[in-house]
């Protein structure tokens, strides 16, 4: 497969330089609207301790919401299934910074990976602390799961999240109505925009993924969190890690993932691989245009949908 696999990755970086649509970079956030939409990187990291990568994979953006997977983990790590009073489970079925819902369900987000969501995880994972607390435990937590010291956040785009993120203000002073956060808003926010903010490159990334792949397992020896755990995040990342094209990008990739509006994506094949794509140009839903059509080839090419029959040994 190692052939195969590196054959496969040249092929689909070709297929995406030569892409004439490649979306539109997020511009209601003023740094991300700067980065230009030609970029094209990719990583797998597979169960054998294999790294492919192609395009530019060694090029570093802004993770967004992919940050939202990692922050969950760690609030169960706080709190567990308590956790599930506050957050929902279910596909939102709107926007990713959608406040409607939240009138209608009396301050209870659907999933914690929607705005909404998110907001009330920091909340949970600034534990009493100041923000700078909560980050840096976010850092630690990257850095130990992708063995790599060098992974930061980019304070220009917290700053710029902050000045124009007038819509995540909303939701959190309408759930803080609720009391589901509990915390003062301003400091969830601080919590939340700096982690949004955090920068990897898409082999830093799928580094960071492989406790998703290895049933909860670090790969270096240790358990990140357990399998039943693993499996459920995983779940999650397959019903709504791609907003309200979430049942589209399960139709056509196959893959339980997570997108952000940096452009990446996180993919998980559990046993097999944990990938990361990036390329800045959305499509109409907020998700990678780009990143999308290559996780689709790359699920097509080597049969890593999840719906595919097992392959014989």
């Amino acid at each position: 497969m190692a052939d195969d696999l590196t054959d496969i990755v040249a092929d689909i970086v070709a297929t995406m330089q030569g892409a004439q649509d490649r979306g539109r970079v997020a511009h209601y956030i003023p740094e991300l609207a700067k980065v230009a939409p030609h970029h094209f990187g990719i990583a797998v990291a597979t169960a054998d301790g294999q790294m492919v990568t192609g395009g530019e994979a060694d090029l570093r953006f802004s993770i967004q919401s992919i940050s939202k997977v990692f922050a969950l983990t760690l609030a169960l790590g706080k709190v567990g299934d308590q956790l599930w009073d506050r957050v929902g489970r279910e596909p939102s079925g709107t926007a990713f910074n959608s406040i409607v819902q939240l009138e209608h369900e009396q301050g209870i987000p659907r999933n914690p990976f929607i705005n909404a969501g998110a907001i009330v995880v920091a909340d949970v994972n600034l534990s009493g602390h100041q923000p700078r607390v909560a980050i840096g435990e976010m850092l630690r937590f990257l850095r130990y799961l992708a063995g790599d010291d060098d992974i930061a956040i980019n304070e220009a785009v917290a700053a710029s999240e902050t000045a124009s993120g007038f819509r995540n203000m909303a939701l959190a002073n309408y759930m803080r109505a609720f009391d589901n956060v509990r915390h003062p808003v301003e400091l969830v926010l601080g919590a939340y925009f700096h982690q949004c903010a955090i920068e990897m490159s898409c082999r830093q990334l799928a580094l960071a993924g492989r406790y998703l792949m290895l049933d909860g397992r670090h790969p270096d020896g240790g358990r990140v969190v357990s399998p039943r755990r693993a499996r459920r995040i995983n779940a999650l990342m397959l019903t709504c890690g791609h907003y309200d094209a979430s049942g589209d990008f399960a139709f056509r990739v196959g893959m339980p993932g997570k997108s952000g509006v940096g452009g990446g994506i996180l993919a998980i094949v559990p046993g097999r691989a944990s990938i990361a794509v990036w390329s800045p140009g959305l499509n109409a839903s907020g998700n990678s245009q780009l990143g999308t059509l290559a996780l689709e080839e790359l699920s097509s090419r080597t049969g890593w949908s999840i719906f595919s029959p097992p392959v014989a040994r």
